[in-house]
């Protein structure tokens, strides 16, 4: 992480109103002009034009349409059937932050993401016309509603992690992901996916072959933590939280991971998601060969997603 000067913390202090503990994520300026997002910020408008196109409502920006709950509102009620008791014009900020409540809680609901936690938007951050937050959520409902619509693969961009202390502001650099290889939808691109990547390979077959290849990781992941007195039992549950993660990459790869840097004891799903992301941005940095893993689908446990990462590094150290 990098500390700011006073002059800068002062000035990014008044650009960006952060507050004592608060965090926020800041696009970098280089990663707005790539054309891969501005391919699914043309694609996502495409989209909704088309969509509400009978509503008669025509969007020309998502940093400037999206932020007052009009197109949200309507999108759940073209695509899911849902009809809110709100306001159809939200002309006051107060008003647009209230029909934004209604509407996120629904879509949240619909999208199946009623632990707030695990969201990536919020009524603040759409309302403030945060793009990542926005571009989020969008992709978010085309995945659920309509799965079919082909998005551009490998959609990133850059982002810089402020968060407020005692001390000032401090910065760290991480990768956002939108969209990656697996979102081709046609079935041709599916099947070579599938075929590429040995975990989705591993769980077709039947339950003694998936548990023989479990035991020979986690006997990998045993030998390797046994030097730290840890002892890995339930593979879904002990890598939630990201912590024998951390761990593991920093006895496997050689190096330590100061304690500052993550939440030894996480108290909440928030901090559990901030270990994971950390693993996996290193994981990252040192490029080992593995399929796109979301850091949410490891703190909900699941088993695809834990193995995928679990595999990655035994099959790296495995003849170590």
């Amino acid at each position: 992480m990098e500390e700011f000067t006073s002059t800068q913390q002062d000035h990014e202090t008044e650009d960006i109103g952060l507050f004592l503990g608060e965090k926020r994520k800041i696009i970098q300026p280089t990663s707005l002009n790539d054309p891969k997002l501005e391919k699914l910020k043309a694609v996502l408008v495409d989209w909704i034009n088309s969509t509400l196109k009978v509503e008669h409502i025509v969007v020309q920006s998502l940093d400037e349409d999206i932020f007052d709950g009009l197109v949200l509102h309507h999108l759940l009620g073209t695509l899911a059937g849902v009809q809110l008791s709100v306001d159809e014009i939200a002309l006051t900020s107060t008003a647009q932050i209230h029909k934004l409540e209604v509407v996120l809680d629904a879509l949240n609901e619909k999208l199946g993401l009623q632990d707030s936690s695990l969201v990536r938007w919020n009524v603040k951050l759409i309302h403030s016309k945060d793009l990542l937050a926005t571009l989020h959520l969008l992709v978010a409902i085309v995945r659920c509603f309509q799965p079919d619509l082909e998005l551009p693969e490998n959609v990133s961009v850059e982002v810089v992690l402020l968060e407020v202390n005692k001390s000032g502001i401090k910065s760290e650099k991480q990768i956002e992901i939108f969209t990656d290889t697996s979102c081709d939808s046609t079935a041709d691109s599916q099947s070579s996916m599938d075929l590429d990547d040995p975990i989705e390979q591993l769980l077709k077959l039947d339950s003694n072959k998936v548990n023989t290849v479990k035991q020979a990781i986690m006997h990998f992941v045993n030998k390797t933590m046994s030097t730290l007195g840890l002892q890995v039992t339930d593979v879904e549950k002990q890598f939630a939280d990201g912590v024998i993660l951390l761990l593991l990459i920093g006895q496997l790869e050689g190096f330590f991971i100061p304690l500052h840097e993550f939440h030894l004891t996480p108290v909440n799903t928030t901090e559990m998601l901030n270990n994971v992301t950390l693993a996996l941005d290193l994981l990252n940095d040192m490029e080992i060969p593995m399929p796109y893993v979301d850091p949410q689908d490891i703190v909900s446990q699941e088993v695809t997603a834990i193995l995928k990462v679990l595999y990655a590094l035994f099959k790296k150290h495995k003849s170590r």
